[in-house]
Order: structure tokens, then sequence, then C-alpha cells
């Protein structure tokens, strides 16, 4: 059996944060991936979109400001920079790697944690953890470990049965950044639209984002609905209401306008949007319309154009769930069950951070740095 001063389970982004940061000599990652740091890898298209320079609690689901006040995005950044990773700032204060790739920060990782000494253990499923004498005992598949001090960063729903067994204050968790499912659109599969707005309808309230969306087989996918599916999350429920203003820009009556000039073009009504929108996007708002395509756009009246425009502002989808391909989970260890530093207030010695944590954020670096920002409070404390 292992014995070590402080054991972190979960070697994804909060916990290699402890382990680069902690000042205890005696210390281990047990993680069931075989590398670490491995999740980083897929985020941000495979860069690693490591903060924001704008962060601050606007993006996340509640007030965390006095965590970022300990460690912010400059923080992150100087940190980074310091053990060697070379980054640079988007236009959106998204923050990547020099390199584009999230193998630049898994390497600075691994060479950090390594000069640490600290001992990592791969894949090693976690099948118990129990207070005992000595502190906390972990039992994994391989074998067993005993550490007077406990770091719970595992990923989202993954420590579940700790936060039960330690009668620790939290909320479900429930998959957040994910793809939304809605009735059928596999005749709009596929089909990207960019900067469009997008309004949830949710409870009374109206949520607006503006980007990109990608429509799937029966969903939409995306990164204004990736942020909007935050609400959904938030409040466990994916039963909503969402529509697509696919010319933000311009008003209604501006809209019908441009239509009605369209009609000059003497062209079959199925022919009416060419030149202006994408084939898929076109057939599906002439189909919402139920027009007669073979006819000419001469014969279109005034009823019929604005009915066009009304569906270009307003393609409304009815949400009915969501995909399993999330990127975070709300819910979470309830931050007024734990200390300003993270540990435990029914438990010494019992520390939580990252994603296990209840905070959320929309995308854009802001849930990669409340990893840094938690680990980082939790490491300085041990």
């Amino acid at each position: 059996m292992k014995n070590y001063d402080v054991i972190i389970l979960g070697g994804g982004a909060s916990g290699s944060m402890v382990a680069m940061t902690t000042k205890l000599k005696s210390v281990a990652i047990i993680d069931q991936d075989n590398r670490l740091a491995k999740k980083l890898l897929a985020t941000g298209n495979g860069r690693c979109n490591l903060t924001n320079i704008g962060t601050n609690s606007l993006f996340y689901n509640q007030d965390i400001s006095k965590y970022l006040n300990v460690f912010n995005a400059q923080d992150s950044i100087k940190f980074f920079e310091n053990i060697g990773l070379c980054v640079y700032s988007d236009d959106e204060g998204r923050v990547y790697p020099i390199s584009n790739s999230a193998k630049s920060v898994t390497d600075v990782i691994s060479n950090k944690v390594a000069k640490q000494n600290t001992d990592v253990y791969l894949e090693h499923k976690i099948l118990s953890v129990k207070k005992c004498t000595e502190g906390f005992c972990v039992k994994c598949d391989k074998q067993e470990f005993i550490c007077k001090k406990l770091v719970v960063a595992m990923g989202g729903n993954q420590a579940e049965q700790i936060i039960k067994d330690f009668n620790i204050k939290a909320k479900p968790f429930v998959p957040s950044l994910v793809a939304l499912k809605t009735e059928s659109t596999r005749a709009l599969a596929n089909t990207k639209v960019s900067n469009v707005q997008v309004v949830l309808n949710y409870n009374g309230r109206q949520y607006a984002q503006t980007g990109e969306v990608l429509f799937k087989d029966s969903g939409l996918s995306g990164i204004a609905i990736f942020n909007l599916s935050t609400i959904l999350a938030r409040h466990n429920d994916f039963n909503a209401d969402i529509y697509i203003d696919l010319m933000p820009n311009v008003t209604l009556d501006e809209l019908v306008k441009i239509l009605s000039k369209r009609q000059a073009l003497n062209v079959t009504i199925n022919k009416f949007f060419e030149g202006m929108f994408a084939n898929p996007i076109a057939y599906e708002i002439l189909n919402r319309c139920k027009l007669d395509e073979k006819k000419s756009s001469i014969t279109l009246n005034i009823h019929q154009i604005q009915q066009m425009a009304s569906h270009i502002k307003h393609l409304n989808f009815k949400v009915k769930g969501c995909y399993d391909n999330n990127q975070v989970y709300s819910g979470g260890v309830k931050l007024d069950s734990l200390t300003d530093r993270l540990e435990s207030k029914t438990t010494q010695n019992l520390y939580f951070c990252g994603e296990v944590c209840d905070v959320d954020g929309e995308c854009g670096g802001y849930n990669l740095q409340w990893a840094w920002t938690s680990g980082k409070i939790v490491g300085e404390i041990l």
C-alpha cells in the first residue's frame, strides 16, 4: 500500500495545477486515462483554449470573483509562460498556444509535474474512498493508497459516489456546453450558418447569442447553441423553444423590401434564394412557407413575401433534450459547503477543485480558467 502526504484524484486541468503548485514533496496523481491532462487535447478544436483575457463572473453560473481575485486569466498566462508555453490571444480574448496545438499544453504540464517529483498513476480506476486513521484510504482496481490530504479533481460526474459517501452538499451533474436535440432537421444536416442570432425562449424569458450554428440530423450545434445550453443545464430542463434569426442586421420591414425587389429576378420560386442562402436553408424556408416552387417569383404576393421574411427572422425549433457529447457538466459540489480555500467544511483535509465544483461557464476558455484558478488555490494551501 502506497502512502502519500496528498493524493490528487484526477489528472486533468485542475488536478495537474494542484500538482504543479503544491509545496508538498510526497504527492501522487491517480487518473483513469492513459496520459496526464488527456482531455485538454480535445479542447478548443484541438488547439486548447487556455483562458480568456476578459474573464469575469458574468461568464459563469455564479459570482466567483473572490476566487478569480486570487488567480485570474493574466496569472494563468504568466504561469504557463513561466513553464515554457508561448501563447497568443485572438480578437475575442481567447488564449491559445502559439503552436495552435493542445499537445504543447499537455507537454509543458507533464514536464512541470515531473519536475515536482509527483508520482503519476495512470489507467487506475478508483473503486472507493474512505476516511481512515491515517487520513484517507483510496482503493483502485490495481492497488491501494493512503494519504493525509485528499484532493478530488475528477471531471464531472465521476466523483458522484465520493460526494455522496462524504455527505457533501451538491447539485446534480447535468451535461452543459452541449448540442441540443430538436425535431428532425435531416434536410439541414451538416449545414452551417454564421453571424446569426439565436434566441432561447425558456420559462418566460429570452436569452440571445450571436455566432454560428451547425445543423445535425435531429438537432443544433455550434458555439451559440453550446452557450445557450448552459441555461437549460443549470435548470436541469431541456424542454424549450429556440429560433434563429438568419439576418439579424436587418429589420423585418427592411427584409420584406429586400425580398420584394428580388421578385424582379423572375426566376422559379425554388431558385428565389440562390445567391442569398445555401440550398438547404433556402429549401427549409420555402417548405415552411408551403409555396409552389415551380411558379415564377413574379407570382408571389405581399403576404407570401412577409411569410418568407418571418421565417428568415424567426426560424423556430422545439428543443427536446441534449446530446451526450457535452464539453462540461453543470452542477457539482456547492461552493457554500467549502471554505474559501475549497476545503470541505465538514471533512478536514478534503478538497475539491475544477469541474467537480458547481461552477460552469460559457465557451471561450472560461471553464479552463476555473480549473486553473481552483487548482492553484488548493495547490497553494497544501
